[in-house]
């Protein structure tokens, strides 16, 4: 298989595979390693993974690692404000999932929380990760083909706050205009700290996202995935 042609900058690493499933294996040795390298040096790890389609076999294939999962705290970068059992829940496709086998021991903070709305339910949520170990050790991000990353939108209300790497907040309440549902993510400044960031796509209509993305690499609020294509990031891709 012919891999991509990506113009990137210095610093960004590649893996690309001819299969998710391969590339979902790769992926999984690559998170094992690195939390079980953090295990050794500190109490505590972290994990922050991202919902949708995409994760289910890195998922699936991370779960049987042999690592000290009860050292190992579990976070999604964002969820859509609907009940766990909605098929739309970012929560149940990680319970399902990940929390699984051995990972099945890990400690899971729950973004969604009681209130009607994100904005109702961000102290509870605020409060539900105070005790998640950071700066996040490990941060898996997904990627839409409009460049948003996590429930960081282009067209989301309040974009520039949730992108403001300077900011205190660790989650922010969104509502993106092209989205059914509302939104709890991890900021940006949350997420920027993380030792080791990943970009784990799917298709080539996300590779062609990706080279869009590194076009105008500074215009992070129209494609906030651009925030993250920076020195230190590594990219997993399958076909």
């Amino acid at each position: 298989m012919k891999m991509p042609d990506l113009a990137l900058p210095a610093g960004i690493d590649t893996c690309f595979g001819a299969s998710p499933q391969e590339v979902a294996e790769r992926l999984a040795n690559t998170v094992a390693g690195f939390l079980q390298a953090r295990l050794e040096a500190a109490p505590r790890a972290s994990l922050a993974v991202s919902g949708g389609s995409t994760p289910a076999l890195f998922f699936q294939a991370l779960s049987v690692k042999d690592l000290d999962w009860g050292r190992v705290d579990i976070v999604l970068v964002d969820e859509r404000w609907v009940d766990e059992a909605d098929p739309a829940s970012n929560t149940r496709l990680v319970k399902q999932t990940l929390l699984q086998n051995k990972a099945a021991a890990a400690q899971f903070f729950s973004l969604k929380q009681p209130g009607k709305t994100p904005q109702e339910g961000l102290d509870a949520a605020e409060a539900e990760i105070a005790e998640l170990t950071q700066p996040l050790d490990v941060l898996v991000l997904g990627m839409g083909n409009d460049g948003h990353t996590a429930s960081l939108f282009p067209d989301a209300p309040g974009i520039e706050a949730a992108m403001d790497p300077g900011s205190r907040q660790s989650l922010a309440a969104m509502a993106p205009l092209s989205q059914a549902q509302p939104r709890i993510t991890l900021t940006y400044a949350m997420m920027r700290t993380a030792r080791l960031a990943i970009l784990h796509l799917k298709g080539n209509d996300k590779m062609e996202t990706l080279k869009r993305a590194l076009e105008q690499p500074d215009d992070s609020l129209a494609m906030p995935v651009r925030g993250f294509l920076k020195p230190g990031l590594s990219i997993f891709w399958s076909p």
